[in-house]
């Protein structure tokens, strides 16, 4: 599928991106070469007029992602989360990225909740709403149970929405193949790894039990966490192309004045997202990655509650063990252990000079601690950090960029709420908590415990092991032999085909 068929797609692409000032918005963020960008602005200069016009209200590169459809809009809300691959000033442009779309017909949804389920639809539901959210990937219906009159939230995947993301995956594949080819300097940013990271995660979305799966661990790890819920899921009304929740009856977050109407402390509610989130980030190493204010809302007990499951993020434990000690370093001004964290995980390369760092980490900490409480930022603290770390050598970690992508979010809901609370105040004592129960003698004696759990199993296996790892040492493979000529081929049949392409379809128009 990953061919030369892909470039009338790519061109109609691309022309919408030249006709509505995208393209080089996009070159510039990715940094692309001349070479690149002669090509393909002269490629698509000759066919802005098959471009989409797209919103003129909107940002450029909103303004075509919103006019190519679903899959570039998704795209576009996935590399929202990536401002290593974008930058930062085009990754909070993708942030605003609507997914109010029109919605489909009833007699769809309907038909495929039959064939999903295998009951007919007047089995299942006494009532079942219009669509009341219609996003990129599916739409959502509130509805009621014939069995109890339960009232629920039911998401349908889009007809034919698979197949089309297929095509459009397979485009964006070829288009990453190009830009690696044409423009050497953008390598570093991996755009064949960016596409493979975007196929995952909308593939686990398109299979509806997968987010199932999230949601119902989410549930399960957040079940005693005080003044929050998830909805449960519905499992003998899910599946692939359908999931049922439980109906999320609630103030939305983002509304101050509802939320002062109906009583709600809006002060103990910023405190409790934060630490909420904290709690999921380094307790369960599991969290939710798009916490915005769509996806929150307060009961009328006044708990939060949190649905729309499509990202989640996940962090080892050893990870999570690192971060706390960042944070906590941070939240204590020892500025030398927190560089000692970063070499000790070996974040930052060997060869770089501890005490250097150190000194570098506390031109970030100390202005941020200077600042009075409302402008106390520890997103701020972590947008610094991943600079100065990249200075000393540290490679991307894309599981610490959707970390930080996400307290962005979730300190802006909290300081939505609190415009003056002091974040490092807040989320001192989860931080500490996690501290005594990851890293003191309890931990100690859980590692160890855990370390001859698995020796014990393996153990038989040891010897083996040991005699394959001597041998292959003793006995290394040969280096590989240059392929400088494929490399050289590969280009020529690229440009071929580029402009072979490019000279069929204008003669066809």
């Amino acid at each position: 599928m990953r061919g030369p068929h892909n470039i009338i797609r790519l061109i109609r692409t691309g022309a919408t991106f030249e006709r509505t000032g995208a393209m080089k918005v996009v070159l510039d963020a990715f940094d692309a070469g001349p070479l690149l960008r002669i090509t393909f602005r002269t490629l698509v200069w000759p066919f802005q007029w098959l471009g989409f016009k797209g919103d003129v209200t909107t940002p450029p590169a909103v303004r075509a992602l919103t006019a190519l459809g679903p899959a570039y809009i998704k795209f576009g809300q996935i590399l929202s989360t990536r401002p290593d691959v974008v930058g930062d000033e085009l990754a909070v442009q993708l942030r605003v990225l609507q997914d109010k779309l029109p919605p489909f017909s009833m007699r769809d949804a309907k038909q495929t909740l039959q064939q999903e389920l295998g009951k007919s639809f007047d089995q299942l539901f006494s009532s079942f709403s219009e669509p009341v959210a219609a996003a990129s990937l599916a739409q959502v219906h509130k509805a009621h149970l014939v069995e109890n009159g339960d009232a629920v939230a039911v998401k349908i995947l889009r007809p034919g929405i698979e197949k089309a993301f297929r095509k459009d995956i397979d485009a964006f594949y070829f288009a990453a193949r190009a830009i690696e080819l044409l423009s050497p300097s953008s390598r570093r940013l991996r755009p064949m790894d960016v596409i493979a990271h975007f196929e995952g995660v909308v593939m686990g979305e398109l299979d509806l039990r997968l987010e199932s799966s999230a949601a119902s661990e989410f549930a399960a790890n957040t079940e005693n966490d005080e003044g929050f819920q998830v909805p449960q899921v519905r499992w003998h009304l899910s599946g692939r192309r359908v999931m049922t929740l439980d109906w999320a009856e609630g103030v939305n977050i983002g509304s101050n004045d509802a939320l002062d109407a109906a009583g709600h402390d809006r002060k103990v509610l910023a405190t409790r997202v934060l630490q909420v989130f904290l709690n999921q980030a380094l307790r369960d190493g599991y969290f939710h990655g798009d916490m915005h204010q769509g996806n929150l809302k307060v009961a009328a007990n006044g708990d939060i509650i949190a649905y729309d499951f499509g990202i989640m993020g996940r962090l080892d434990e050893y990870t999570r063990r690192v971060y706390a000690e960042i944070l906590f370093g941070f939240i204590r001004k020892d500025y030398r252990r927190v560089a000692e964290v970063h070499f000790e995980a070996g974040y930052v390369p060997a060869n770089q000079d501890i005490d250097e760092f150190a000194r570098a980490l506390r031109a970030v900490g100390e202005p941020i601690f200077g600042m009075d409480a409302s402008r106390i930022s520890m997103a701020r603290l972590l947008s610094y950090l991943f600079e100065v770390t990249e200075r000393f050598g540290m490679e991307t970690r894309t599981e610490l960029i959707l970390l930080q992508r996400t307290m962005v979010v979730v300190e802006g809901v909290a300081r939505s709420l609190d415009p003056h609370m002091n974040i490092w105040q807040v989320a001192k004592p989860v931080v500490e908590d996690y501290i005594k129960q990851s890293i003191g003698p309890k931990a100690l004696l859980r590692d160890l415990v855990k370390t001859a759990r698995i020796l014990s199993r393996f153990g038989p296996q040891l010897p083996r092991l040991a005699e394959d790892a001597l041998i292959r040492q003793n006995n290394p493979p040969p280096p590989p032999k240059p392929q400088r000529g494929i490399a050289r081929l590969s280009w020529m049949a690229l440009g071929g085909v580029l402009v072979g392409g490019a000279l069929w379809i204008s003669t066809l128009l």
